[in-house]
């Protein structure tokens, strides 16, 4: 039975394919106006209409479908794109904090080479926190008593002269910096070779002064300041800054030509916006 199942199939598909390549063969063979031809334009007069109406009847289905793809295909390249553009924001955040770390750090390299601290042994640190009052007195670094820090140490940046360590753990540090009223940093205009001290004026936390200079000190507007590394005026006791570091500049000079005169500086170093430091731990630098 299941034999001549089969048999039987294979003669119906048989015949099928003879029926075909002979159709085929006449269609090609016959002219355009044959009758395979004629019966395949009637075929199609009647098919188009219908199949002309069911494309218009299924249109809007075919847009919703579409209109839906394309929606989800969006969506996906959406979340693909705001992926990269988050990537791309993330490298050129890094790519400006590396940039601004780098100039900093060709600037302090600079000014190790021009005031001569490489022999006082620097250590370089990162600012933590700061002092959140409007006075800026005070910055935490990340480096401590394990990194040879002690206090007394002198600060700096590329730009000068930050301040100096005032307290000391393990690996953290507390540095009061030279706004602050308890800061006296013995002095020198480097055109004339007058000297000072450099304090805070009362009420103006950004505005350092330079005092006890005589009557016959002449210091003019926009000349440096640096430090000078000597015995102190007032206390005789030596100083914990190296020489020859740059404080800041000249902004004006209050009672000139008496012995009251007040020199007026504005600090090199941005006191405001402080991330890398620099903390000079030569031993001899620990005077009180």
């Amino acid at each position: 039975m299941y034999d001549k199942t089969v048999r039987r199939r294979r003669a119906v598909l048989a015949l099928l394919v003879v029926s075909s390549l002979i159709l085929l063969t006449a269609y090609f063979g016959e002219s355009a106006g044959g009758g395979l031809h004629s019966a395949q334009r009637g075929v199609l007069d009647v098919v188009s209409p219908i199949q002309s109406g069911a494309s218009r009847a299924l249109k809007p289905f075919r847009d919703l479908f579409g209109w839906a793809s394309d929606t989800v295909n969006a969506t996906g390249e959406l979340k693909t794109l705001r992926k990269e553009r988050d990537a791309l924001r993330r490298q050129v955040i890094a790519g400006q904090v590396a940039t601004r770390e780098n100039r900093a750090l060709r600037a302090q390299l600079n000014m190790n080479d021009a005031a001569q601290l490489s022999d006082n042994r620097p250590v370089a640190a990162r600012v933590i926190a700061q002092d959140p009052n409007f006075w800026f007195t005070q910055i935490t670094i990340d480096k401590g008593t394990s990194d040879r820090l002690r206090r007394n140490q002198p600060v700096v940046t590329g730009e000068g002269l930050v301040g100096k360590v005032t307290f000391v753990t393990g690996s953290t540090a507390i540095v009061t910096l030279i706004t602050d009223h308890s800061t006296q940093v013995g002095a020198t205009v480097t055109e004339s070779g007058v000297k000072g001290i450099i304090g805070v004026e009362a009420g103006r936390p950004t505005d350092l002064v330079l005092s006890f200079t005589s009557s016959k000190d002449i210091v003019e507007r926009n000349q440096v300041v640096v430090t000078s590394g000597s015995q102190s005026k007032v206390d005789r006791l030596p100083s914990p800054y190296p020489p020859g570091i740059p404080i800041g500049r000249v902004t004006r000079v209050d009672d000139p030509g008496s012995d009251s005169q007040q020199v007026h500086v504005a600090p090199f170093a941005d006191l405001r916006r402080l991330d890398l430091v620099e903390v000079l731990t030569k031993p001899d630098a620990t005077s009180p």
